[in-house]
């Protein structure tokens, strides 16, 4: 499961922030894994679109921990169960709800 081989790889990259697969209420930095789409490539290959959401204290912050995060994902298709990685956007996301600043970093990608 692609979410799974994610979050333990970014929990190692990134330990001094927290890594989530569901929003915390309780913890104001952290990242956040959502894989929002996905299907095969081939009879071997799969893929999945993964927004990677960056919160933090400030919008200062969040854009600091978003830059972290697409620095740490360029070395993830390093990982033997993955083909290949590439960002498809990244952008400011603030929760106009919650009022929590935030910025995406979506990836396209290939693993077996």
């Amino acid at each position: 499961m692609i979410e799974l081989i994610l979050f333990n790889y970014l929990k190692e990259k990134l330990a001094d922030v927290e890594v989530l697969t569901e929003e915390s209420k309780n913890t104001s930095t952290f990242v956040l894994i959502e894989k929002t789409g996905g299907g095969k490539v081939d009879k071997y290959l799969n893929f999945a679109t993964i927004a990677i959401k960056s919160y933090a204290d400030t919008l200062y912050n969040a854009a600091l921990l978003n830059e972290k995060v697409k620095k740490v994902m360029e070395e993830f298709a390093n990982l033997d169960e993955i083909s290949r990685v590439s960002l498809n956007t990244d952008y400011e996301f603030t929760d106009t709800l919650t009022k929590r600043y935030r910025y995406q970093a979506v990836f396209d990608i290939i693993y077996y």
